[in-house]
């Protein structure tokens, strides 16, 4: 494990940036401050980036922040094939990059796929999750259940689209970038050019297009069937935030089944807030996070 420091002015704060082996794999990340470690993890089409309004109030609380590139973004490996993104080989990335920062267990955060990914850690590797946070991003079993009813497969449109071989990565960097610009639009407030044009570095990286669309191909290739047979309840305390604008997910799917989630702390609902809760409400986001994990010293 290798690491720098940089200032990053759009952050807020002094970033130790560093690159982790796990596996086969080099995972980029950035961290700042010291204490329990918390670990941010971005969803599509985002990088470490994603998370910079939570760094910064994070740190000042009291906690290690470290957030990765996830396999096939931005800085990090982007192996070829779809089926290195299935969602248990993206966990037991975490899992690793956990013990590879020198640490036993986490307060784990995920939003959108890397919602998916913090489930999937928490079910298949418990020992390593000390408390979950989770943004609108649905568990396993409400978003098999949703891909059944024709309002959500409306909203998961882009799931099959990407699944096609080739045509997707063609298409993206068109207009520059802007199919994955669209993706981004209903936050309140817009991101900024400037936040925007830190997307479109990390999309323009050699093979990062291909390994994002991956993501979806590896989840619609595999049986929904097997999936929802390898669920099982995650022991962590867990906390779901939720905004209720979501173009992608529909609010039905925010409340995980209580077997699944025994130790479910509760589901807060923004009703103003978009898909991108942690841009749109930043503030309300940080307090939610901060109070939740701060319960994991009391």
């Amino acid at each position: 494990m290798t690491t720098t420091s940089s200032m990053l002015p759009d952050v807020g704060t002094e970033l130790r940036e560093g690159y982790a082996e796990v596996g086969d794999q080099t995972l980029h990340y950035v961290e700042a401050g010291d204490g329990p470690l918390v670990v941010l993890l971005h969803g599509f089409p985002e990088f470490w980036f994603g998370w910079r309004l939570q760094i910064a109030p994070l740190a000042a609380a009291g906690f290690r922040v470290v957030v990765p590139d996830t396999r096939g973004y931005n800085l990090s490996s982007k192996p070829e094939s779809f089926e290195d993104y299935g969602v248990d080989l993206l966990a037991d990335d975490i899992r690793g990059f956990i013990g590879e920062l020198g640490e036993e267990k986490a307060l784990l955060v995920g939003h959108d796929w890397g919602g998916s990914i913090a489930w999937t850690v928490a079910m298949n590797h418990p020992e390593v999750v000390k408390r979950l946070a989770i943004l609108n991003a649905a568990h396993p079993r409400r978003l098999s259940e949703g891909l059944h009813h024709p309002s959500q497969l409306r909203k998961s449109w882009y799931f099959f689209f990407f699944a096609t071989p080739g045509l997707p990565e063609e298409i993206m960097p068109a207009r520059d970038w802007h199919f994955f610009r669209h993706f981004l639009h209903d936050a309140s407030p817009p991101y900024s050019p400037e936040e925007i044009e830190r997307y479109v570095e990390a999309w323009s990286q050699p093979g990062a297009a291909a390994g994002m669309i991956n993501y979806y191909r590896a989840s619609v290739r595999q049986s929904q069937k097997e999936a929802v047979a390898k669920l099982r309840p995650l022991p962590a305390p867990t906390l779901v935030i939720w905004g209720e604008r979501d173009s992608y997910l529909g609010s039905e799917l925010a409340e995980p089944e209580q077997a699944d989630v025994p130790n479910l702390d509760r589901v807060e609902r923004l009703p103003d807030a978009s898909h991108w809760v942690h841009h749109d409400e930043a503030e309300r986001v940080n307090e939610l996070l901060i109070d939740f994990f701060h319960a994991a010293a009391g």
